[in-house]
């Protein structure tokens, strides 16, 4: 099964979000094949749906903390890719995941995707969870 969340753009983030190459073509999660892939303008997330220990719908973020590129939580190393303030999707994983660096040195133990379905997102990803096993 192939299903694929498009990012929910507030025109408050859609120029800030331009400038780094984001916009409604190139940020999208996609959860297929056992997967959970996740393309932000020119940043990448990908990982096993086994990988995911638990998503939580999130909301009313800070404005200077989710604009524009992806951002690092400096208090877990999260990632948020957001395109609003004010819903997403908490995504927690078991072993950190490689996003912003490509080198892999800084991963990430959870990220934020503020598609437009959050609700879709975490049901998509249990139900590949259930296939997989």
């Amino acid at each position: 099964m192939n299903q694929r969340f498009d990012f929910a753009f507030s025109p408050a983030y859609r120029l800030p979000a331009r400038a780094f190459g984001i916009n409604p073509d190139t940020a999208w999660v996609q959860v297929a094949g056992g997967y959970l892939t996740a393309r932000f303008g020119p940043w990448r997330l990908r990982t096993s749906v086994d990988n995911v220990v638990s998503t939580d719908v999130t909301g009313d973020y800070w404005w200077l903390k989710t604009v524009g590129p992806p951002h690092l939580s400096l208090r877990d190393r999260g990632v948020s890719m957001a395109t609003n303030r004010d819903r997403g999707l908490c995504v927690r994983f078991e072993l950190p995941v490689r996003a912003l660096d490509p080198t892999g040195t800084i991963r990430h133990p959870g990220a934020t995707f503020t598609v437009a379905d959050p609700e879709g997102l975490a049901a998509a990803i249990a139900d590949e969870q259930d296939r997989s096993d």
